[in-house]
């Protein structure tokens, strides 16, 4: 549901949605590399390393403060 309240995961910001970025995934360290790096220093995201589009940091959804629902790789909230 588009700008639901929830409330954030018990996982801190540099760790991905469980579901969403598999711990076998090939990319997955550079994904977490690119991400703490974007987070560190403030960004709104950062470029994927194997498609070029562009992923929101989970420091910039939980500052947004409402879950859009669409299933985001660094989704900070408690989703189902």
């Amino acid at each position: 549901m588009t700008g639901e309240r929830r409330p954030l995961a018990d996982r801190p910001l540099t760790e991905p949605h469980p579901s969403r970025l598999s711990p076998e995934h090939p990319g997955r360290a550079r994904i977490l590399a690119v991400h703490a790096a974007a987070l560190t220093a403030g960004e709104a995201g950062y470029l994927d390393p194997a498609t070029g589009l562009f992923v929101l940091t989970a420091g910039f959804l939980a500052r947004r403060g409402t879950c859009c629902g669409r299933g985001c790789r660094h989704c900070p909230y408690v989703t189902d």
